[in-house]
């Protein structure tokens, strides 16, 4: 089933988000986890793809076994960053050939082994390159990234707006937010949003804060900015064994309102950790 047949029916989506282990970590150790998340029932499960292609193999074998083993439709993370002509297109046939019907068109992120990479000298520089390529192959649900605050890499907020609607207007399905910890600068966005006549169905992306560190670097590298109930919050519990359980609160709380507020739907960046999943699946009232 497509993501956007979802919608059509006016349903409010709930769905996850999970990242392949390591190359050097045996695949079993997300596979053991696929059950405990179907049983969730989320509206489907989305598979991230490592920097640079890095697990791209592991990608499609996991969201194949989400769909396949577990009736839980899959959202394939599928880059373009370093990849042939050849090669996309290849992974494009895998991915229809193990019936993936959904997948989450994106730019990708430098390798890691080279955080300069040129992307100019990429088969496709931009995501709405490899959008249209898509289109023009196969008739999957294509989504897309989106940036509340801005892509890193934009000078102006109005170029990321403009360089959106490039990408919608090339055939994209629904829209997937980079995280963000306030949702006022979410619901600012949505109003942007009308502004570009950009109308398809936008989740916001909601990822728990488990580690002081670890938030403050990720927010870092993707721009994203923190309020001060979050900030006193990490001042307070950073680096105790409650920072998990409030983060965790932080993160229902945020997805309590986007619901109350209608939003299309939401998407838990569950750290492939089951346990906080159920627990904030519960705080929001869809266990």
């Amino acid at each position: 089933m497509k993501i956007s047949d979802m919608f059509k029916n006016n349903k409010q989506t709930v769905s996850f988000e999970i990242f392949p282990p390591k190359l050097t970590t045996p695949i079993e150790t997300i596979f053991d986890k696929l059950g405990d998340f179907a049983s969730m029932k989320p509206d489907f499960i989305s598979v991230t793809y490592g920097a640079g292609g890095s697990k791209k193999g592991r990608t499609v074998e996991i969201a194949s076994k989400i769909k396949g083993e577990y009736g839980i439709e899959s959202l394939a993370h599928f880059t373009c960053v370093g990849h042939s002509i050849e090669e996309i297109n290849a992974l494009i046939k895998e991915m229809k050939d193990e019936n993936i019907d959904n997948l989450l068109a994106l730019r990708g992120d430098p390798p890691a082994d080279n955080p300069d990479f040129d992307f100019s000298k990429n088969v496709f520089a931009h995501a709405s390159e490899l959008i249209k390529h898509i289109r023009s192959k196969e008739n999957f649900c294509i989504g897309a990234a989106c940036y509340p605050e801005g892509h890193v890499d934009s000078t102006r907020i109005k170029h990321d707006l403009h360089y959106l609607k490039l990408k919608v207007d090339q055939g994209v399905d629904f829209l997937i937010t980079q995280l963000f910890f306030d949702n006022r600068i979410f619901y600012d966005f949505l109003d942007k949003l009308i502004t570009y006549n950009i109308t398809c169905p936008v989740l916001p992306s909601i990822m728990p804060v488990f580690k002081a560190d670890q938030i403050k670097r990720i927010a870092s590298m993707c721009g994203a900015s923190m309020p001060a109930k979050l900030v006193l919050l990490l001042d307070k519990y950073g680096g105790t064994d409650d920072m998990q359980k409030a983060g965790i609160e932080y993160a229902s709380e945020q997805l309590k309102d986007l619901l109350d507020n209608g939003v299309d739907g939401v998407h838990i960046n569950t750290m492939n950790r089951v346990d906080a999943t159920q627990t904030i699946m519960q705080n929001i009232g869809k266990l």
